[in-house]
């Protein structure tokens, strides 16, 4: 039986050189990157190279990168430690009503700790109307979160112009951009955003890692306690194979993405007037 598989928004095949960069890392670069020998400075190199390219893929600088266990990780790092940080004086959340549960179940938490949170409400499209953030927004506004593209229809948010409203009235700015990180141009400078999620097995790395863009200055809280890893936002012994995965298929999903949308809309478009026909 020929199996074809039609899933790839639920997860992808890690592409041939990921896996070769991850063996590698098996065999070779098993020290602790913590460590000051020289075992575990190989390991961190292997850990800041990868970071370096995690961060050219978005248009960040490499320590604004924090590496996560994926993306529900990064949404609840995010959501929980802007809470933790601002919650005394900020207790008011705006978000959509189409998040995923990676992001909706978040802010559900945090409703049962007195955070109020606002739904907005999209089109027939799935399309947030900017206008109606803007009548939203209050003082104790802390933060606005907005998925950049829809993980079941697609849609794709008009972020950048949300973000300048937020921006204006000093409101921060986080997107769930696992949907979109490696299949359309994502730039954190043109989307105006404060903190990104995204996530590696959505782009032909391994599961089990991703990352959460926090920009300079951004006032964030750990949600778990530990060691001095990831600038103290992420303790624990990073996992520097997958790392390494997941650096890897950032350099590719950077070197294809011209060409990768093309192919994927064409199919796209031929799948859509097939169905049609």
């Amino acid at each position: 039986m020929n199996r074809i598989y039609l899933d790839h928004n639920a997860t992808t095949r890690p592409d041939p050189a990921v896996q070769e960069e991850m063996l590698s890392c098996l065999d070779e670069v098993f020290g602790n990157p913590s460590s000051l020998h020289s075992f575990g400075q190989q390991a961190r190199s292997v850990v800041d190279l990868a970071r370096n390219r995690t961060a050219r893929l978005i248009g960040a600088a490499p320590d604004e990168i924090i590496f996560t266990s994926g993306g529900t990780e990064s949404n609840n790092l995010a959501m929980c430690g802007i809470a933790e940080a601002l919650g005394d004086c900020k207790r008011h959340i705006i978000t959509s009503s189409i998040e995923h549960r990676a992001l909706l179940n978040p802010c559900a938490y945090l409703e049962r700790r007195g955070f109020e949170i606002t739904y907005l409400s999209v089109d027939a499209n799935g399309l947030l109307d900017p206008q109606e953030f803007a009548r939203a927004v209050r003082e104790d506004t802390a933060l606005v979160s907005v998925m950049l593209a829809n993980n079941e229809v697609g849609t794709i948010q008009p972020l950048a112009d949300i973000s300048a409203m937020a921006r204006a009235r000093g409101v921060l700015v986080h997107s769930d951009a696992v949907q979109a990180v490696g299949k359309i141009p994502v730039n954190v400078e043109t989307l105006g955003v404060d903190l990104l999620s995204f996530s590696s097995h959505k782009l032909y790395g391994p599961k089990g890692i991703g990352a959460l863009y926090v920009r300079r200055g951004t006032p964030l809280q750990p949600t778990i306690s530990g060691g001095h890893q990831e600038r103290r936002l992420r303790p624990g012994t990073e996992n520097v194979p997958a790392i390494a995965g997941f650096g890897k298929a950032c350099e590719l999903a950077a070197i294809r993405l011209d060409r990768y949308e093309q192919s994927i809309r064409s199919l796209r478009d031929r799948f859509e007037q097939a169905v049609l026909e």
